[in-house]
């Protein structure tokens, strides 16, 4: 890791041949190839079999991958998996309900416009009975893009996936009724629009709070 930032190597950028990397770090080739291994579990490098090896993305998959199977690992404990999806549940609520605070001043018309669009989208899929949630993760992405902070959208996207994927392999239904889901994204709109700081701050813990219950729901069987 410390050669690869001492070389200034981006994403992409090929590493050093295996005999390269032993006479530069002095160690043996069964070294190099194990920790190359590790690296490449943590998406820090990319193993090209035939071709090389290059810097990885650095993405959050590993993140994603650990907090789905500790998720998917409660589930199947004595204290039920309700409270391992509440702790990642509310994680992102607390990130959330923060970020909102940032962004509720600063939004332009035409960004509120796009917001606005998503919802009326939310509303045209739930008439037709279609499931919505990619529209529900761009309506979060979208919200804080004008933070400008490459990180946010991966956290959120991190544990927009965990959740998504539980709520798969658990068999969990969607919302029974999208029009509750559609009028909280809605009423968070609408505080934003007003400018209205505290009130975008209650919308967006009301949205969280009917996730949870959801979820807490379906953890018991209940649909």
């Amino acid at each position: 890791m410390q050669l690869i930032l001492d070389r200034r190597l981006r994403a992409g950028a090929p590493l050093p041949t295996e005999a390269e990397l032993m006479g530069a770090l002095g160690v043996s080739r069964n070294s190099v190839r194990e920790a190359l291994k590790a690296l490449q579990a943590l998406d820090i490098v990319e193993i090209r079999h035939g071709y090389g090896t290059y810097v990885g993305q650095a993405s959050l998959t590993p993140l994603v991958d650990g907090l789905t199977f500790r998720t998917l690992a409660a589930q199947q404990g004595d204290d039920g998996g309700a409270l391992a999806l509440g702790d990642i549940l509310q994680v992102r609520e607390v990130l959330e309900e923060g970020l909102i605070r940032r962004v509720a001043g600063v939004l332009s018309d035409a960004e509120l416009d796009r917001l606005e669009g998503v919802v009326t989208r939310m509303e045209e899929a739930g008439r037709e009975g279609v499931p919505f949630p990619e529209l529900d993760r761009e309506f979060h992405e979208l919200m804080y893009a004008s933070l400008g902070n490459a990180l946010v959208p991966q956290l959120l996207g991190a544990f927009w996936t965990v959740y998504r994927r539980v709520a798969g392999v658990q068999g969990w239904t969607d919302d029974p009724t999208p029009d509750v889901t559609v009028r909280r994204h809605r009423d968070i709109v609408v505080a934003l629009r007003a400018r209205d700081v505290e009130g975008a701050q209650r919308a967006m813990a009301v949205h969280f709070r009917g996730i949870e219950a959801r979820a807490a729901q379906e953890s018991r069987g209940v649909g």
